[in-house]
């Protein structure tokens, strides 16, 4: 009964599907096997659904705008900024401007937290759609796959920020720089505007998410149905960083000046901003 259901629902979600979205995902499909995945997980069916449904809310409901979204090169990338919005609703956004926005289309993996992999429905959705548990190694296989890779260097604490540190950037981890050396890859920094008023968070509730397996459980009346606050991206130009990234005191100057340079990117979006709805 449940798998006719999901069929069904699958089926109605295709039919809306635009032209345009189909044509650009067709560009992955030769990275995929005869049964239509890649070895990530990814299906381009799936690609179609996310797509399509995640363009009807960049257009309609969040009305985003997106400025310096040029700079992102074709090959590999990082693209590093702040997170927020407490559901990941930012990766979503931002993947779907890249997608639509450049030709050729960027398929953006981003690296998720290990904790989705053990909640159900998440655990199958991600890897469907392309995003990728956090670890380095996966990281950095996707990059010398020529990949274009999300970082969020604060992780779930800067995912989870409560009300009370709106857009204050949080501490960044350094992993994703000592990959950036090592590969060569450039990085576009970014700042995402909008996120930490969609969904508004009072507390944390940690110790409620311990209890199904997550690092918090926010205390938001939107959880489930964010506010349709206006949102931006501002992306920077490229870096790209030289030296030992076994260089401590050198990868932790990179890391400030990236941090340093997302900020800039935060500020000038908030500045610009001329109201949240």
């Amino acid at each position: 009964m449940l798998a006719k259901v999901t069929h069904s629902a699958l089926n109605w979600i295709n039919s809306f599907i635009p032209k345009d979205i189909s044509e650009r995902a067709e560009y992955f499909k030769n990275n995929c096997n005869a049964w239509g995945y890649n070895e990530w997980g990814y299906s381009v069916e799936w690609i179609k659904r996310y797509m399509a449904i995640s363009s009807w809310l960049n257009k309609k409901y969040f009305r985003v705008k997106s400025y310096g979204h040029e700079n992102v090169p074709k090959g590999r990338v990082l693209l590093i900024g702040n997170h927020s919005s407490q559901m990941a609703y930012d990766g979503m956004i931002i993947s779907n401007v890249l997608f639509m926005e450049l030709t050729p289309p960027r398929f953006v993996h981003a690296m998720i937290g290990s904790f989705f992999a053990y909640q159900p429905f998440y655990s199958i959705l991600m890897p469907r759609i392309g995003q990728i548990i956090g670890t380095p190694e996966n990281c950095l296989k996707l990059l010398k796959e020529e990949q274009t890779v999300l970082v969020f260097p604060e992780g779930e604490k800067g995912g989870g920020k409560t009300i009370f540190n709106r857009y204050k950037l949080m501490h960044f981890g350094q992993g994703f720089m000592e990959l950036a050396m090592e590969t060569n890859t450039p990085i576009i920094p970014f700042g995402f505007i909008g996120g930490e008023e969609m969904v508004p968070s009072f507390s944390r509730m940690e110790p409620i998410g311990k209890l199904v397996g997550m690092p918090y459980m926010p205390l938001s009346p939107t959880l489930i149905f964010p506010l349709p606050t206006k949102c931006s991206v501002y992306f920077g130009e490229p870096f790209l960083f030289t030296g030992d990234p076994l260089d401590e005191t050198l990868v932790s100057k990179n890391v400030d000046t990236i941090k340093s340079e997302i900020r800039s990117l935060i500020d000038k979006g908030l500045q610009d901003r001329k109201s949240i709805f």
